[in-house]
């Protein structure tokens, strides 16, 4: 008999059974028609039961219909306890579903190879700093001067590309009135002949396109943006888009699947890096990440240690051209930064950087919950076991070995994870966008690869293989443990499962700790830095940043003009960008007796007159600046700033001097202003100038100015309702000039939060899901401990003992795993916070709050998970029990 037969006969065993009857029955017939006697032919064929099970044993595969039968059984005894089995089900499937959400984030954003050729030979050049805080950093931002000394330095051992950041750009097929956002990354043209990319339409870029700065305008359109924006129309070839100055000719499409380098972002199209012209030999700008592709047999520690030796080269040529008294511990710094080769396999990105630590400890913190799931589930599996120890004995008693005991026990497991897998998927098909929603700036919402694939499957898969382990098997080898004869007279020991429950609620509770101890640096991080003041008011103001290539200082001031005359305007400024944004520019500073020093050097700013009462910034002492003065002749200067050079007094009527065209200029102070924040949340606020918005060259001439930012205080609280209006207003007092983006002050301030929000949001929903764990587990030990010592309970009732004796007789062992736990939990947690402490602000692991603030909630749950066993357990009848003995 075939094998295939075999299986399917596992499932048709009605079937079968009267197959076999048929055939039994035909012998005997058969032996009666021969002439022998029904009872002798009977007697002589042997027991029929035998011979039916001998038979089937040849029919059918024995192991398989075991766990075909063990299977409609643990499904029954699912259906028989529903409540049990629904909880069960429901806390196991909010923790693969978790798990199984985090790993495609973390897959998406860190490990998911590019489609490539050979991803794995694929590294981009890092180099070591000093932040401001004088904490080791690393950096990937190259000038392109360097980047061709060192391409030059490894070649024939590597191939080095240089690939900018993406971000959205404004751009336009038609009119300016017509402007949309596009994603713009700026490659290298020999990037897709080295990743090994065929064009889906068209041609791609090549070496040729990349040869002189602003001779190739031509572009290449991604296959996602091309199905999105076109519809996948071929006569896209030849379109022109119209980028900054530059009229770009579409030329191709980029295979499908390939949506650029920069993890979190799909870039809708490629220009060669010469068409960023005004930066190629510019070696003061660093714009783009140098990528290195290691030829076959390559050495990737030499081709590391040429490129360090060819940029350690580079800069200390450039360092010449720093200004004089640059502080020599900066310049060594500089010089000699360690560089590093990483794996770029998986792409490379600012939002990697920023989130790979979030992302590994959101999947340790679901990693808990998981492990807090398991140990729950394990608890009513024990339970429930202990619940059938007679149906268990008996079954041993008639024959059942260990292992088809544990083999019963562990089938029940696997259904549990099985559906509780099933919901999982669910549950992570819909989480997993939402997560990525929450870390979504406005106005560049990260765009990830989140495919159910094997990769997922796969993790599936081996999740609930794991869970199965980890919650079945030792309520599955206890049970197979049972004594027939204690257990069929009503006594096995429920001390042994009592201290194996109550392990398991020791080491839930300590899971249950450090999640809540993460949670609460987190959320109050989340809560220090959201309060934090900024120095101004951001509320009903607008930001319009804005291109003019060349255009004279009086032309911004006309547009400025007009843009106040709008109805709905309060008042109207011009900075070169808006606080908050992440720009900066500082610059060596000598005052007072002051020379610059490792200390960070002070921020500088372009405002025009006006634009400290517009973001609402206190003046202490001086005047604002008047339209007729330039930079650098005045200055206003903060609190910082007179706290650093002045030692805390007005510094209004001196003077401070910085560098401009190679050699140190003075400006006079003429304003004293309170502290704003410039950069971010998390900087401390540091020393910073602000000059006029007119400046003048070498020559004392008023210099033109290519792009800017109007900064637009409205009259109504939505600012953003007059951005329309407010661009149709630039280009009618200039047509030179473009809006190419409109912001708000609060969503730039509201961006600084972002990953803190998420840690907080997400980590406080696993804690609340942990501690709702925790509390079924603990109410489930309890309530087996009430139920397991009821006569007990019963007879110490009769002898006189009161309420509270019994309450703490049931509690004493749980609460005493509880101190535990909750030490075990706060040991981890302590050790955990070098882990963490990048992430944390104004906050620290040793803080009191962050200590009680865990107990508490969980002693407190405890105690409200314990009220109805305990009062379950005093109501006990000390007469019905006696009467049952």
């Amino acid at each position: 008999m075939s094998l295939w037969t075999r299986v399917t006969n596992v499932f048709r065993r009605e079937r079968l059974n009267s197959e076999l009857e048929e055939e039994l029955r035909s012998h005997l017939e058969e032996a009666v028609e021969q002439g022998r006697d029904p009872e002798a032919a009977r007697q002589a064929f042997g027991s029929s039961l035998r011979m039916r099970e001998e038979s089937r044993d040849v029919k059918l595969v024995p192991w398989l219909e075991s766990l075909v039968a063990d299977a409609v059984f643990g499904c029954r005894q699912l259906l028989k306890n529903k409540a049990v089995s629904g909880a069960a089900i429901l806390s196991l499937a909010l923790a693969i579903g978790a798990c199984t959400a985090a790993f495609r984030l973390v897959d998406a954003m860190l490990f998911r190879p590019m489609p490539v050729a050979d991803a794995q030979r694929l590294f981009f050049l890092t180099y070591e700093y000093k932040d401001n805080e004088r904490k080791v950093d690393t950096g990937d931002s190259y000038e392109y001067p360097g980047f061709r000394l060192m391409r030059d330095a490894v070649k024939g051992q590597a191939e080095l590309m240089a690939i900018s950041a993406s971000g959205p750009q404004d751009i336009t097929y038609g009119s300016d009135d017509d402007m949309e956002k596009a994603t713009r990354q700026f490659v290298s043209g020999w990037m897709f002949g080295s990743f090994g990319l065929k064009p889906a339409l068209g041609r791609l870029l090549t070496t040729s396109d990349d040869l002189k700065p602003g001779e190739h305008p031509v572009a290449v359109l991604s296959y996602d943006y091309w199905t999105r924006r076109f519809g996948r129309d071929s006569k896209v070839l030849g379109k022109k888009l119209r980028h900054g100055e530059y009229l770009y000719e579409i030329v191709g499409v980029a295979p499908e699947g390939f949506v650029g380098t920069e993890t979190g972002s799909m870039t809708d199209f490629f220009i060669p890096t010469m068409m960023n012209a005004k930066a190629i030999d510019n070696p003061n700008w660093g714009w783009f990440r140098t990528w290195v592709r290691l030829k076959p047999g390559s050495d990737g520690e030499q081709v590391r240690q040429k490129l360090q030796a060819s940029l350690h080269n580079f800069r200390r040529e450039k360092v010449k051209n720093w200004p004089p008294g640059s502080p020599k511990v900066r310049i060594d710094e500089y010089v000699s930064a360690p560089v590093h080769l990483e794996q770029a396999s998986a792409g490379v990105s600012g939002m990697q950087k920023n989130y790979r630590r979030p992302l590994m400890i959101l999947g340790v913190v679901v990693g808990l919950v998981l492990l807090i799931a398991c140990a729950n589930v394990a608890n009513l599996m024990t339970a429930q076991a202990a619940m059938r120890a007679r149906e268990l004995a008996l079954r041993v008693s008639i024959g059942a070995g260990r292992l088809r005991l544990v083999q019963l026990v562990m089938m029940e497991s696997v259904m549990l994870a099985l559906l509780a897998t099933a919901l999982g998927g669910l549950f992570a098909w819909w989480s997993a966008p939402f997560v990525v929603s929450m870390i979504n700036p406005p106005n560049n919402p990260a765009r990830l690869m989140l495919a159910a694939d094997w990769r997922v499957m796969g993790f599936g898969a081996a999740l609930a293989m794991l869970v199965t382990v980890l919650f079945g098997l030792v309520p599955a080898l206890r049970a197979s443990g049972v004594k027939p004869v204690s257990a069929l007279k009503g006594g096995d020991d429920p001390h042994s499962r009592r201290r194996l429950m109550n392990a398991l609620v020791a080491a839930q509770v300590a899971f249950c700790f450090l999640v809540h101890f993460v949670t609460g640096l987190f959320v109050a991080s989340f809560e220090r830095m959201s309060n934090q003041p900024t120095g101004f008011t951001a509320e009903r103001v607008l930001i319009l940043e804005t291109a003019a290539k060349g255009q004279p200082i009086t032309a911004w001031e006309e547009v400025e003009q007009r843009l106040r005359e709008q109805q709905g305007v309060e008042s109207v400024a011009r900075a070169g960008w808006a606080l908050m944004s992440g720009n900066g520019w500082s610059n060596h500073v000598w005052a007072n007796g002051h020379s610059p020093s490792s200390d960070a050097e002070p921020y500088f700013l372009d405002v025009s007159p006006g634009w400290l009462q517009t973001m609402k910034i206190p003046m202490i002492d001086g005047r604002d600046f008047r339209m007729e003065e330039a930079d650098p002749a005045v200055a206003i200067v903060n609190e910082a700033f007179a706290r650093r050079y002045f030692g805390g007094e007005s510094p209004v009527g001196r003077s401070l001097e910085t560098t401009r065209f190679k050699k140190r200029v003075r400006s006079d102070i003429v304003g004293y202003v309170k502290d704003a924040r410039y950069r971010n949340m998390r900087e401390a606020i540091r020393p910073t100038i602000y000059l006029p918005a007119r400046s003048t060259d070498a020559n004392d001439k008023l210099q033109a100015k290519d792009w800017g930012s109007f900064i637009v205080r409205t009259k109504g609280d939505d600012a953003a309702a007059l951005a329309p209006s407010l661009r149709r207003a630039v280009k009618a007092a200039r047509p030179e000039f473009r809006v190419s983006n409109v912001r708000t002050q609060t969503e730039l301030v509201q961006n600084q939060t972002i990953r803190e929000r998420l840690l907080a949001v997400l980590s406080a929903f696993f804690a609340a899901v942990a501690l709702i764990l925790a509390a079924v587990g603990l109410y489930g030990v309890l309530s087996y401990a009430v139920l397991q010592r009821r006569r007990e309970i019963g007879i110490r009732r009769a002898l006189g003992a009161q309420a509270g004796d019994v309450a703490r007789r049931v509690t004493a062992e749980v609460f005493a795993m509880l101190i535990v736990g909750s030490a075990a939990g706060l040991g981890a947690g302590v050790a955990c916070e070098q882990y963490i402490e990048r992430l944390l602000y104004q906050v620290r692991a040793t803080d009191l709050a962050m200590l009680t603030l865990p107990l508490l909630t969980i002693f407190a749950a405890a105690l409200l998970a314990a009220l109805p066993p305990v009062i379950r357990a005093v109501r006990i009848d000390p007469a019905a029990m006696l009467r049952a003995e």
